[in-house]
């Protein structure tokens, strides 16, 4: 992609996200603006306002209330939820150096460790997971003989193994809510986009793992030889084929992915507990990760914006029935943890600059 699409593109992610954070935010403060309002006494009452005082008032009582909801979470509660995630990060890590080991790519926990915190700064801060991916490919290859094709190859697997597992998740988590998917339009037209993911991405993994459609179309194998870099993604489809073959690999990537799944369930759960809400664990079982499906479309910086319209939507259904504020501080306090521990990966970003290692990036390129 050239500098100037890759700006644009950036642009654009930050655009759409202005506008879904703008728009959740007036709409809760706006409300809270005219409850202070009416609750004060105040004169003129709140229809008489003038747009923009309403605006001011809003915007003053607003973000007061959202933050005195957030302040409230019991320290122990928002503790764990940092450990939480803190172990989704950790899981995430064990499932990609199973995947190195496929290709015989071997790197210590440490150093693995010390590159997904990167990524997950890369991802947080520096608009998308291409990022992040990009700096994962990257190292492996370095520290793994230069072998660009199969390194590439081992991030295309952990994420679509990744994101199978989380729709495996999802689907099963939306059969045991039938009633919640029913009770209000927005989950059923979610529980369809779901499926739809669902279809697409196993007949994706289904090709990959089997070597691509060239296996049943040999003609499609020249055609990719003839496309830009050509040579690289042949290679890059064949380092795939040995996934397909280790069936051990396979159930065990799988289980520690359906694994990550259910502890951020309990992620989001140890802020609920901190700070007093009532909602069944089912119907969290449901709403996180589908959720956590829509967020992996790359339309804002980290699916902030999406994010938290979807609580604050998902959550208000009657038969859940959290109030605005509270859901909107529970989706901001889950994108402070996260936040958190993008924070750590940028310190360890800060020293892999110390010892030049990121500065090679540009200049010591793998051989193809």
């Amino acid at each position: 992609m050239k500098p100037s699409s890759s700006w644009l593109k950036n642009l654009a992610q930050l655009a759409v996200c202005g506008v879904l954070l703008a728009w959740i935010f007036q709409s809760i403060f706006w409300k809270e603006g005219m409850d202070a309002w009416a609750r004060e006494q105040r004169t003129p009452v709140w229809e008489k306002l003038t747009p923009r005082e309403r605006l001011e008032v809003s915007w003053t009582h607003g973000p007061r209330e959202v933050w005195k909801d957030m302040a409230r979470v019991r320290p122990e509660a928002f503790a764990l939820s940092l450990v939480l995630m803190g172990a989704t990060i950790f899981l995430g890590i064990a499932r990609w150096r199973q995947v190195l080991r496929v290709h015989g790519l071997e790197l210590s926990l440490g150093r693995a460790t010390e590159i997904s915190l990167v990524a997950h700064f890369f991802n947080s801060f520096l608009l998308g997971a291409a990022g992040g991916d990009l700096m994962k490919a990257y190292y492996a290859a370095r520290e793994t003989h230069h072998k660009k094709a199969e390194a590439v190859g081992t991030v295309f697997v952990d994420r679509i193994i990744g994101l199978f597992a989380l729709l495996v998740f999802t689907m099963v988590a939306m059969a045991v809510n039938l009633p919640l998917l029913r009770a209000d339009p927005l989950f059923l037209k979610l529980a369809w986009v779901i499926a739809a993911m669902f279809a697409g991405c196993a007949a994706v993994l289904f090709l990959a793992l089997r070597g691509g459609v060239s296996r049943g179309l040999p003609q499609a194998r020249e055609w990719l030889r003839r496309l830009p870099k050509g040579d690289f993604l042949e290679r890059l489809r064949e380092s795939l084929k040995p996934f397909g073959r280790d069936p051990a690999f396979l159930l065990k990537s799988f289980s520690l992915s359906l694994l990550l799944c259910g502890v951020c369930v309990l992620h989001v759960q140890s802020l609920v507990w901190g700070l007093g809400l009532k909602i069944s664990f089912l119907h969290l079982f449901a709403v996180v990760p589908m959720i956590t499906c829509m967020v992996v479309f790359p339309l804002t910086p980290s699916g902030l914006g999406v994010r938290e319209n979807l609580f604050v939507w998902m959550l208000a259904v009657p038969l859940i029935g959290v109030e605005h504020t509270a859901a909107l501080s529970l989706s901001l306090l889950c994108t402070a943890g996260s936040l958190s521990w993008s924070l750590v990966g940028g310190v360890v970003y800060a020293g892999f600059k110390t010892r030049h290692h990121l500065d090679e990036i540009t200049r010591d390129q793998p051989a193809d």
